[in-house]
């Protein structure tokens, strides 16, 4: 199925895109699901339920935490994580939660995520392609890939409508829950995907 796993809506204050939009099209942009990833808050869940909605659409709540050394993608039992930690700290947290961390535009000119970081083991996986990179940035994050592998996802990083689906990810079993997604992440069931409309759009989380 494919998901768009990186996604910010009015709950951050950079992004003008509502829930309500992302509900009602996000089929009609080939996904299967989405991830709401606020900046350092999950509050999303305060007005939309986790799970499949009723049009089949599943929704998964996670986050974007930042750190100094970079920002994660961050999936668990977060609702109440503490602010301000370093990455070390952030991916111990984690990790002891039985969560998932996914290193966020990792080479990116601004905000990229520590090299200490990326090679320290303590990262679950890295967002190999994002929509928001600059072609240059994303090529550097597929040729620093092949020297060092690591589960791939991909996202939108979307703050508008007009993004939303623009690069997803492609998980390899049905996700229906948080934890659905987290196991298949950390099974490494996943990678990006470009040209999501050109995906066939099976909505996995319906057919099974």
């Amino acid at each position: 199925m494919l998901i768009d796993i990186h996604v910010h809506t009015t709950f951050s204050s950079c992004s003008d895109l509502k829930i309500d939009d992302i509900l009602e099209n996000a089929l009609s942009r080939g996904l299967d699901g989405v991830c709401i990833t606020d900046h350092n808050t999950m509050d999303a869940a305060k007005v939309v339920s986790e799970g499949i909605q009723d049009n089949g659409l599943c929704v998964i709540i996670g986050m974007e935490y930042d750190t100094p050394e970079g920002d994660f993608l961050i999936f668990g039992p977060f609702e109440d994580i503490r602010p301000g930690m370093s990455a070390q700290e952030l991916l111990h947290n984690v990790h002891s939660s039985g969560g998932v961390a996914i290193a966020a535009h990792p080479l990116r000119a601004e905000r990229p995520v520590s090299e200490r970081v990326l090679r320290g083991g303590m990262v679950d996986a890295v967002e190999a392609v994002n929509a928001r990179n600059s072609d240059l940035e994303n090529a550097k994050m597929q040729a620093w890939l092949r020297r060092h592998p690591h589960i791939q996802s991909g996202g939108s990083d979307a703050h508008s409508l007009t993004e939303l689906g623009s690069v997803a990810t492609s998980i390899g079993m049905p996700v229906k829950t948080r934890e659905d997604f987290i196991f298949a992440v950390k099974s490494g069931l996943c990678a990006p995907v470009l040209n999501v409309q050109q995906q066939p759009c099976v909505n996995e989380c319906i057919a099974s």
